[in-house]
């Protein structure tokens, strides 16, 4: 099921948007759970990564869709993001926030039929992937994993360095091993987790990967590592 929130502060284009889902939902057989709210900063407040596709207007009273948009996307890099506008001024700025498009008011089923099935077949690519959530300060973050280059153990904390920037957050590094175990991770040290997808080779001393980081390899973790690598090879 693909969850959708509709940010939309005039009920009757929410409600518009609603019956439009609900059409396309019968004509591609897919379901939709449909969460419909007033303002940006009903959908900021407390958001946990729990929805698939958010159609968000970019005039609202409290909160613009533009700052909702920002604030989610600090968040969650993998929500599809569709803007409801009246004008599309604001193109610029939606590529900041990777949005999928926009949706021009008076809204028109067409529109939203195509950027829905562009918005499927990015949902059904990912839904292969495997994501990780973690505690970050006072968030909760959605990784997607195959975004991880390697996961670093540092004192009490762990650092998962990934392909946009880095997340610190409490460790131990054991649990990060067992979440990902039959995931493509393996140990090269105590101290590092690497996404075997991202090797490029291995010296005598180093894991070298795909972000041109390299990592220390063990004497102790060598021959288990090599294994992992040549069964995910």
């Amino acid at each position: 099921m693909v969850k959708v929130c509709i940010v939309e502060d005039e009920a009757d284009q929410a409600q518009l948007l609603k019956n439009y889902i609900e059409h396309y939902s019968s004509e591609s057989g897919e379901e939709f759970h449909i969460t419909c709210l007033p303002d940006g900063i009903d959908l900021v407040d407390e958001y946990k990564s729990q929805f698939d596709i958010i159609l968000l207007d970019i005039q609202m009273k409290h909160l613009d869709g533009m700052a909702a948009a920002q604030k989610v996307r600090a968040i969650d890099q993998d929500v599809i993001i569709i803007f409801i506008t009246s004008t599309v001024r604001y193109a610029v700025q939606g590529y900041s926030v990777d949005a999928l498009g926009y949706v021009l008011k008076p809204v028109s089923f067409i529109q939203l039929q195509q950027l829905f099935d562009k918005a499927l077949a990015r949902i059904r690519q990912k839904r292969d992937h495997v994501y990780i959530r973690v505690s970050v300060g006072d968030s909760q973050l959605k990784i997607d994993c195959e975004n991880i280059f390697y996961i670093e153990s540092s004192r009490n904390n762990v650092i998962l360095h990934c392909r946009y920037e880095e997340y610190v957050t409490l460790g131990p590094l054991k649990k990060f091993d067992e979440m990902l175990e039959g995931h493509g991770f393996a140990k090269c040290h105590n101290a590092y987790l690497v996404n075997l997808s991202h090797v490029e080779g291995v010296k005598k001393e180093e894991v070298i990967l795909s972000s041109g980081a390299t990592v220390p390899i063990s004497r102790a973790r060598k021959k288990g590592f090599m294994a992992s690598l040549l069964e995910y090879s």
